[in-house]
């Protein structure tokens, strides 16, 4: 071998470790390059165009609605929130002759949109003059979609928080327009005029029967009461998509869970020891949602739903009552955000809208 060939091959050798080297480096590199994962599910929430422009002085905008024979209609939302986008899409941009309520809305409410994150200045009322943030707090806005439905006088006489189907929200609107809101509550309105069947009771193994939830309070495991019937849009879908996952039913094994039907009139004793029926307590806790679920632990009510829930969200509020959670979180919001973080932090994805 000549000295030149020689040294060609030397250097050859060199450029093949050299690109070896670089290689191996770029790959070690990426290892250590931590894969986070992605929240999936999320729904930019885009106001229909007929939503009221508004200066965000609710006494005025009270007063305009109520000179047409209208009542104000606040939309509450969050960047993001596929239960929003949801609420909006099939009720107020869907047609009546599609199943929406759109016509309905407008004929009859001035709807106004805020953001419970925002930094647009609100005029409540004249004590109350604060950012669209400090708004929600005050109002106690926890959940979205809330719908805040306003008289007059800008006073909230009906409070809907979370989704609701066209058909469900429609009650709602009636009983508003109607001013049904003068001589009874929201439940009742409910019980008297939405009695369509449509669902019918489904089985679960992780039911158990019980009638003395004063008793069940106080036993060590914690307590779900689960209240579904005949008029409810959403109980299939939450039995087939929720209730019957593998992971579900390992949070659900650590409670009592009890399945009622809100329309029996079978006599049971509430958490406080008082004789009613299912129908009446409800009612009484000011909740109209099918299905609608207690959670307690430690003898307390620590989380409940009232709206439209999907599967990752559910298993986060069991686990964060069935685990005592509650003892380092103030609330399943707390918990969840804590879980959802980590869970991404691990490379895995969390479909919030799974």
């Amino acid at each position: 071998m000549t000295p030149a060939k020689y040294l060609f091959s030397i250097f050859s050798l060199y450029l093949s470790l050299f690109s070896l080297s670089i290689t191996s480096f770029s790959e070690l590199r990426a290892s250590e390059t931590p894969v986070v994962g992605k929240v999936l599910g999320a729904l930019e929430t885009e106001k229909p165009e007929w939503f009221k422009e508004s200066f965000l002085d609710f006494r005025e905008d009270a007063a305009e609605a109520a000179e047409e024979g209208k009542h104000m209609l606040v939309f509450a939302d969050l960047k993001g929130c596929p239960y929003c986008a949801k609420m909006l899409e099939d009720s107020f941009k869907t047609s009546v002759n599609d199943g929406g309520n759109r016509e309905f809305i407008q004929k009859n409410f001035d709807t106004i949109h805020i953001d419970i994150k925002g930094s647009r200045e609100v005029t409540f009322d004249d004590n109350l003059i604060v950012p669209e943030k400090k708004l929600a707090e005050a109002l106690q806005v926890k959940f979205t979609p809330t719908m805040l439905f306003m008289d007059a006088n800008n006073k909230v006489v009906s409070r809907i928080s979370g989704y609701r189907s066209p058909r469900e929200f429609q009650q709602v609107l009636n009983y508003v327009k109607e001013k049904a809101y003068e001589t009874t509550d929201f439940p009742s309105y409910r019980k008297a005029n939405l009695t369509d069947t449509v669902y019918e009771l489904l089985p679960h193994d992780n039911f158990t029967s019980l009638t003395d939830f004063q008793k069940a309070l106080n036993n060590d495991k914690p307590l779900a009461v689960l209240f579904e019937d005949k008029t409810c849009d959403d109980c299939a879908r939450f039995h087939k998509e929720t209730l019957d996952q593998p992971e579900t039913r390992v949070q659900m094994a650590k409670f009592n869970f009890v399945r009622l039907d809100a329309l029996s009139d079978q006599e049971i004793i509430d958490t406080e020891g008082n004789k009613t029926t299912a129908s009446n307590w409800l009612a009484k806790k000011g909740i109209s949602y099918r299905p609608a679920v207690l959670l307690f632990g430690d003898g307390e009510l620590r989380a409940d739903v009232t709206g439209l829930i999907k599967t990752h969200h559910f298993q986060q509020m069991l686990a964060y009552v069935g685990n005592k959670k509650f003892k380092q979180y103030e609330t399943w919001l707390d918990y969840e955000d804590v879980v959802t973080a980590e869970m991404l932090k691990s490379g895995k994805d969390v479909d919030i809208w799974k």
